[in-house]
């Protein structure tokens, strides 16, 4: 178990890596193709809509082929979409919309397979963990961001980064897979009998699974817009470098990276609603601090306050959906689907309202933080395998 524990983390940070390597470049590929900020927003959502045209069907995907083998291809499907994006800041805008496409679409199995297997793994240790391997998927994304500040620094272009990115993510995660839990045994051995014949479809129809699945596109939202605008808001609102700004990214990744990995003990000590509500609150100052931050070193402090209160809302989101884990795949596929929406929607909305009051003062529409605040009750656990605690049933 410890060999397939550290599998898990090993397949976060990647998924974490192959995300903020792209995003970390954004202000250069707006530069290269000479965009405006409404025109980005449109060509960053293709990841999005790439992820949601996989999600709905990414319940039934894993039930069938298991976590690893899903994994395997979508690494292949993502790297694939990162060399086309690559290539296309040297040919054109429609490219790099198809490479994104790819990428969002390989991405969004990804993240529903990493995660039953993460619930599985959480299962079979009998303790809390989903919040640590998310962890590890933000230590990818901060890793992936300082490589992002080297390769803005030593002036190495967006396509040599990204193509060298995606051969190494090609080869390093069908290796992690290896120790995953064996084909068949994603769920533990207490399933009820007869749970299997649920179809995974079935998610669609619970009203919990549904309330989990809007609270998480709200904490999506303001997780998403920080880590797609907060280097472009530094820069064009508050007059910093291009380094800077993509060091703006990385604050706001290494303050999620904390929250996730010692959230455990708060969750486990106060609870998931509570700690909840409070993280929503949280982000929702450093948002406004962000917003209407008198200086730079105000918004940093801003940034940091967003990355730890945004931290629980997509990993706890995803834990509750898999409270029954002979249920796991469909649920998580279902709130990870709604929550995706935030990535659809995002990009654009910031892109457009950027362009007449500039996109740091277009950050203010994530204030739907507050209705995460209203919608944390709905993670409440479902006594199923385990109490909330990460404790034996």
């Amino acid at each position: 178990m410890r060999r397939t524990t550290n599998a898990g983390y090993l397949v976060f940070i990647a998924a974490g890596v192959c995300g903020a390597c792209g995003t970390s470049r954004i202000p250069q590929v707006r530069d290269e193709l000479g965009m405006t900020p409404a025109a980005l927003g449109l060509v960053i959502l293709a990841i999005g809509v790439g992820s949601l045209v996989s999600l709905p069907s990414a319940g039934l995907v894993v039930h069938r082929l298991g976590s690893a083998r899903t994994i395997v291809m979508m690494a292949v499907v993502v790297a694939a979409g990162m060399v086309v994006a690559a290539v296309g800041v040297r040919v054109g805008p429609a490219v790099v919309v198809v490479g994104l496409f790819l990428l969002g679409f390989g991405a969004g199995v990804w993240d529903v397979a990493m995660n039953v297997e993460g619930a599985a793994v959480e299962q079979r240790l009998e303790r809390s963990i989903m919040s640590r391997f998310h962890a590890g998927f933000s230590i990818g994304t901060v890793t992936g961001a300082l490589v992002g500040v080297g390769m803005v620094a030593l002036g190495v272009s967006v396509t040599v980064h990204l193509v060298v990115v995606a051969a190494v993510l090609a080869v390093a995660v069908p290796l992690a897979t290896r120790w995953f839990l064996p084909a068949g045994s994603d769920e533990p051995d207490t399933e009820p009998a007869g749970s299997r014949a649920v179809s995974p479809l079935r998610a669609w129809t619970e009203p919990r699974t549904l309330l989990i699945g809007v609270f998480v596109l709200t904490m999506a939202f303001a997780e998403g817009t920080a880590n797609d605008w907060l280097g472009i808001a530094a820069i064009d609102g508050y007059g910093a470098s291009a380094t800077v700004g993509t060091v703006a990214f990385g604050t706001f990744l290494a303050a999620m990276t904390l929250g996730r990995w010692f959230g455990t003990g708060l969750i486990d000590r106060f609870g998931r609603v509570r700690v909840l509500r409070v993280s929503a609150a949280v982000a929702a100052v450093g948002l406004a601090l962000v917003v209407v931050g008198p200086s730079l070193l105000v918004a940093f402090a801003g940034m940091v306050m967003w990355g730890l209160g945004t931290a629980l809302g997509f990993p706890v989101g995803m834990s509750a959906a898999a409270d029954d884990p002979a249920r796991a795949a469909g649920r998580v596929s279902a709130v990870a689907t709604i929550g995706y929406v935030a990535f659809l929607a995002g990009p654009p909305l910031i892109g457009v309202l950027g362009n007449s009051s500039g996109v740091r003062h277009a950050l203010t529409v994530s204030v739907g933080l507050v209705v995460g605040v209203l919608l944390a009750g709905s993670t409440r656990p479902l006594l199923v395998g385990r109490p909330e605690s990460g404790g034996p049933p």
